[in-house]
């Protein structure tokens, strides 16, 4: 089901080379609820990407390294690549309020192996107001999936409605949840207002190369300094029935 607003497909972007400077990797960050897939996506990207860039990945989980594991286990990166966080609390707080631990370990990959292209961090499950602080990521995907619920897009949040890329994940469910996926990436695409919106299964190559795509183009903004990061957290903007004084 392909978004118009995703670019195409494209080769691999390279890692930086001998004639250019030294840069900070782009940031992106992985929200959503728990079970939403996260953990798949990173997976993913790792899979398809890592042979052309170089990528070091953040998990958080509260207080296990089980995301770390298992993508150690995928063998989608060099296991000193991949990081767990404990935060011991919140997993909102750690990727929004308090982001010291998190910055400190995607600080730590690129003094250990950079020069990076990417470093993905990837928050714990939490609810639809999950968002990263900007100071932490330069973007940020958000994650829903079919098995929650072909309801929840619509019902928004910060998240759903203001991530750079909105991921319906595990589409190859749908018939066995009683989702029209189709109706669920239009209300997703009607509350976000025409930011990009990805039906995705990881068992579906053509939605797998949309999502590898979106990331190249993502780092060539980042490169070419004009991805700005946007914060759709809680004060982004709404509306309801009362003015603000």
């Amino acid at each position: 089901m392909p978004d118009s607003s995703l670019p195409s497909s494209a080769a691999p972007s390279s890692s930086s080379s001998a004639h250019e400077p030294a840069r900070r990797a782009l940031r992106v960050g992985v929200a959503g609820p728990v079970g939403t897939g996260k953990s798949s996506i990173l997976a993913t990207l790792c899979r398809e990407l890592a042979g052309g860039m170089a990528m070091a990945v953040v998990t958080n989980d509260i207080y296990t390294d089980e995301d770390a594991r298992f993508l150690r286990s995928a063998g989608v990166l060099p296991t000193d690549r991949i990081h767990a966080v404990e935060t011991g609390a919140c997993p909102h707080t750690a990727i929004r309020d308090d982001i010291s631990a998190n910055l400190d370990a995607v600080e730590d990959l690129e003094a250990a192996h950079g020069p990076l292209d990417v470093v993905l961090v990837e928050s714990g499950g939490d609810n639809l107001t999950a968002t990263f602080s900007p100071a932490l990521v330069d973007a940020q995907i958000f994650c829903l999936d079919v098995a929650g619920g072909g309801d929840v897009a619509r019902k928004g949040g910060p998240g759903i409605r203001g991530a750079d890329l909105l991921v319906v994940n595990k589409t190859d469910l749908a018939p066995y949840v009683g989702v029209d996926v189709t109706r669920m990436v239009a209300d997703a695409r009607s509350a976000r207002e025409g930011r990009p919106v990805l039906a995705l299964s990881k068992e579906d190559s053509g939605s797998v190369a949309e999502l590898a795509a979106w990331l190249r183009d993502t780092l060539a903004r980042h490169r070419a300094g004009t991805l700005v990061p946007r914060d759709p957290g809680p004060m982004a903007p709404h509306s309801h029935a009362h003015p603000h004084p």
